[in-house]
């Protein structure tokens, strides 16, 4: 490194290997950010070998604090919650078993306590605010059928972020140390975690894109999210964002049959 070079800005990403986490990681790396991405799969294809990875499965508290530990040595700059459980396929309630409800408990709720508990210390390292992106899902508003458990732990985890911001807030507009933002997609993506839920032979070709979060996530990179914090973002198919609170997202809920589902 010459007397003048700056030190790459990093940026850790939970659930960054494939689906939304791995857009948001690939459009850091493409911001010159240093990303490390936790998840239980590496990291695969195009754009793969920028990106750094650690073997994380967010069911296992010891395996989680090692990897977090390791990933907030120094400041991070960016962070990113995308990690998520779905469950197999949708449920009604007085089928769930108490396995799959702990499951997306640990993944969707606990795994994002865990992240924040080591990440927020190490996102007030720098000398810019950091930014905190959370992966937020449309059945925050729309709740449905089916999707008891799932609902139950996003639903939680938005308002855990809400509770963070507004902690974070200050009386100057732009002071904070740290900014918090949600990000949800406006329709279903064409993630290999939905692939598993469909029919062979699936038409995808109206599924949004990973690569849909990645202008938002070079606005956050070179902003730091200014103007941004505490807003629950609606992205689009064109990559377009939108406040929630200007139009709801479309509801993804439909009527199924007692103990099948998908």
């Amino acid at each position: 490194m010459t007397a003048h070079a700056q030190p790459r800005r990093r940026a850790l990403v939970v659930g960054g290997s494939t689906g939304i986490g791995r857009g948001v990681a690939d459009a850091w790396a493409e911001a010159g950010l240093d990303v490390t991405v936790l998840s239980r799969s590496t990291p695969t294809g195009p754009g793969a070998d920028r990106l750094r990875w650690t073997a994380t499965d967010l069911t296992d508290a010891e395996q989680v604090a090692g990897s977090l530990a390791l990933a907030t040595a120094g400041p991070l700059h960016a962070v990113c919650y995308s990690a998520v459980h779905y469950g197999d396929r949708r449920t009604l309630f007085r089928d769930c078993a108490e396995a799959e409800w702990r499951r997306q408990i640990d993944v969707n709720l606990h795994g994002l306590w865990l992240t924040l508990s080591r990440t927020v210390p190490a996102l007030r390292r720098t000398d810019t605010p950091g930014v905190f992106l959370g992966i937020s899902s449309e059945v925050v508003y729309n709740a449905g059928p089916g999707r008891s458990g799932y609902a139950a732990s996003k639903a939680a985890g938005a308002a855990l972020l809400d509770s963070l911001a507004q902690e974070e807030s200050t009386d100057a507009p732009g002071a904070e140390a740290l900014r918090v933002v949600q990000a949800l997609p406006a329709g279903m993506v064409d993630t290999p975690g939905i692939r598993r839920r469909r029919p062979d032979g699936f038409d995808y070709s109206d599924y949004m894109r990973p690569a849909g979060f990645a202008p938002l996530a070079r606005e956050l990179a070179a902003t730091a999210g200014a103007g941004l914090h505490g807003a629950h973002l609606v992205v689009d198919g064109d990559g377009a964002w939108y406040p929630v609170g200007e139009r709801l997202p479309v509801s993804q809920s439909r009527r199924i049959p007692s103990g099948a589902g998908s």
